[in-house]
């Protein structure tokens, strides 16, 4: 929250916003010598990975010189946060969803749609393409896409002596039900579920269960008090019952991150996760990992969440080949070969289909999960507003409260939407 509030105050530093593109189109590409800069975020395999994407298009284009740029995520935004602030962004940017308003708002992004035809989006889903507008403009273009899920360890499930459930029909009630016998089955050893609460997923996937949503179009917090209120009554249920690990395990197994989750050491039937993150819980746990739907998430529920995307600076000088780049970035077969799901499940489906057979089976299930879903996607999910990065660590604030009895379910309904329309506000 710390570096999100630092680079909040950078960006405020900006000088005037820049002057929109118009929509004359991405231009001539030079013959000249161009030199594009380029910054992410990532491991060590994300800048192998984006350093044989560079080489590769570099090949293609002998006369354009991509000039790479990478750190960690907290390093990462206060980087950007600083060039931004003094009009020096880089050309290509890996962007998150959680930063994306932020630095549209501020005129720091090239509207894509200025591209015409040199970015081309139709081998998108339309959610997908959606999912990186701001208002009525296109700031960015999905690197990959992922989705709110339940990760299964069926052995667990095998040794309580109880099946899988039909993912596409089951209900919380069922969900209640089935993790209560797991729970009294692993008698302490492990339990039916983890507890949500500790991030968005959950709460927006709730929300669109019942006919509401965390944000609208213009970046206000419309959540209703009582949408709140009964997801965390859910949350308190399934814990007194055992449906869920006890408060103080969860908290104690929340601060260990992935490698320590109840689901990566084998304690947990269920864990609710997003499904991208099935091939890390798969190496951790060493365990066959099988990917369920949400309960009652049918008929639109769904939607696809950008696991990143790329923007472009609305300084650059060289739109057209930043457009060339960005294109070659989500729809080459040569980019993906090398990038496979790195990135995320490629939102292009046709460049997903072709990779699909060159994946590793728990990758290959990660795809499929996403496929699966087409028929139940709905809309996108209105863009994160500036200052609503702060939302995760408002729900921990919450959700350990709630389930230490520290403060009601109403209280704590009334006080994240106060808490999280401030942050907002300011």
């Amino acid at each position: 929250m710390a570096f999100a509030a630092a680079s909040a105050l950078a960006l405020s530093a900006c000088g005037p916003s820049a002057t929109p593109q118009g929509s004359e189109g991405a231009g001539e590409l030079s013959s000249e010598p161009v030199t594009l800069t380029m910054t992410w975020w990532g491991n060590d395999t994300r800048q192998a990975n984006t350093q044989k994407i560079i080489d590769a298009f570099e090949k293609a284009h002998p006369n354009i010189n991509i000039e790479p740029s990478y750190s960690d995520w907290a390093g990462y935004w206060d980087k950007l946060a600083t060039e931004t602030a003094a009009n020096n962004t880089p050309d290509i940017i890996q962007m998150d969803a959680l930063y994306l308003s932020t630095y549209a708002d501020r005129g720091a992004l090239l509207d894509l749609s200025s591209l015409g035809d040199a970015l081309n989006t139709s081998d998108l889903p339309q959610a997908a393409v959606d999912s990186g507008k701001v208002g009525d403009s296109l700031y960015a273009v999905s690197a990959g896409l992922t989705a709110y899920s339940l990760v299964a360890n069926t052995s667990i499930f095998q040794q309580a002596g109880v099946e899988l459930p039909d993912d596409k029909t089951w209900t919380w009630k069922d969900f209640a039900e089935i993790t209560k016998k797991i729970s009294d089955s692993g008698a302490g050893k492990y339990y039916g579920a983890s507890a949500y609460g500790f991030e968005d997923g959950a709460l927006r996937m709730w929300a669109r269960q019942n006919g509401d949503q965390l944000f609208d179009k213009d970046g206000k917090v419309v959540i209703k008090q009582e949408t709140v209120k009964s997801w965390w009554d859910e949350l308190k249920k399934l814990t007194e019952t055992g449906s869920v690990a006890p408060a103080s395990t969860t908290i104690e197994k929340q601060s260990g991150g992935l490698s320590e989750s109840l689901s990566a050491t084998n304690q947990a039937a269920l864990g609710f996760w997003w499904n991208g993150q099935l091939t890390a819980l798969s190496k951790a746990s060493g365990q066959d990992l099988k990917l369920l739907r949400v309960p009652e998430s049918s008929g639109g529920k769904y939607w696809y969440k950008p696991s990143m995307f790329w923007s472009a600076s609305s300084r650059t000088q060289h739109k057209a080949e930043a457009a060339l780049f960005l294109d070659f970035l989500v729809n080459s077969q040569e980019a993906a070969d090398i990038q496979l799901t790195e990135r995320g499940v490629p939102a292009n489906e046709k460049i997903r289909t072709a990779i699909t057979p060159k994946l590793s089976e728990t990758d290959k299930a990660v795809v499929a999960f996403l496929d699966d879903l087409s028929g139940d996607v709905g809309e996108a999910e209105p863009v994160t507003p500036p200052g609503g990065s702060a939302i995760e660590a408002l729900l921990k604030k919450y959700t350990e409260q709630v389930l230490f009895d520290q403060v009601s379910t109403d209280k704590a309904a009334e006080g994240f939407i106060k808490d999280l329309s401030s942050e907002i506000q300011n």
